[in-house]
């Protein structure tokens, strides 16, 4: 019996403007691929549509959502949760509850990509940027950042918990105090953090978070989910063997899902 695989519950569309594949494609492979739940979570817009070039407009929203219940209707043997990846930016908290009364999201993932008003720590354009920096600073604000997002109730999941590493960047020594504040929040409010694959196909070529990370929030009770971030169908479910070896070594054996933005319990 091939061990049942967790839900993917994170995926992009090509409404982001970085990603290929229509929902449905997403869906098919998934089946094909041994999966039974998967959940789409787009890059939520932002209040000023020109906010950057890697999200979808704010009126392409119902569209979004159109997608992802075509594609429920196109692939009934999968369960399919409709979710965004919301930007957690200190003052948006307004923006977010808005578009959290927007549709029946059955999930948010909150994710820190900016550090600063204008730097994406994650975008390859800004990649110059690093050199200007305090490496500790910048996970300093960073991990004070994914806290926020974690004690605000505003999301069920935190996305990549490391993801300054993603060009190489590892955390520099002394971040470990920063990790311990964030998983004792997030265990306090119950917000899961991801086994994010999508790490293994970047330069830092690990999965988000580390295993010293994963081993500490295993200690605090903090709950995880697992992504493959795929911005392409083929893409779905990539390196689950990998992310569940590592839940698995370090102690987890069960996972959450969504639904209606209430909490699940999987075994995988």
């Amino acid at each position: 019996m091939a061990m049942s695989l967790p839900p993917d519950l994170h995926m992009h569309t090509p409404l982001c403007r970085h990603a290929q594949g229509e929902p449905v494609d997403y869906a098919r492979r998934a089946l094909a691929a041994g999966l039974t739940e998967i959940g789409f979570s787009d890059h939520s817009p932002m209040p000023q549509d020109d906010f950057d070039n890697w999200r979808m407009r704010l009126d392409q929203l119902d569209e979004y959502v159109d997608k992802v219940l075509h594609a429920r209707h196109e692939v009934p043997g999968l369960t399919i949760g409709l979710a965004l990846e919301v930007d957690y930016i200190p003052g948006h908290e307004e923006w977010i509850r808005d578009l959290a009364a927007r549709h029946p999201w059955d999930y948010l993932i909150g994710s820190v990509h900016y550090v600063s008003e204008a730097w994406a720590i994650d975008d390859p354009q800004k990649l110059s940027e690093w050199k200007h920096r305090d490496p500790h600073e910048v996970w300093s604000v960073y991990f004070d950042r994914l806290k926020m997002a974690a004690q605000s109730g505003l999301f069920e999941i935190l996305g990549h918990l490391d993801l300054p590493k993603k060009f190489g960047h590892q955390p520099p020594p002394g971040c470990r105090a920063l990790y311990e504040p964030l998983l004792e929040t997030a265990a306090k409010f119950q917000c899961a953090i991801e086994l994010n694959t999508a790490g293994l196909r970047k330069d830092c070529n690990e999965i988000y978070p580390s295993r010293e990370i994963l081993e500490l929030a295993r200690k605090k009770g903090v709950l995880i989910t697992f992504g493959s971030d795929a911005h392409a169908p083929e893409e779905v479910g990539m390196n689950f063997g990998e992310a569940i070896q590592l839940a698995k070594a370090v102690g987890y054996e069960d996972c959450c899902r969504f639904e209606g933005r209430k909490r699940f319990s999987v075994r995988f």
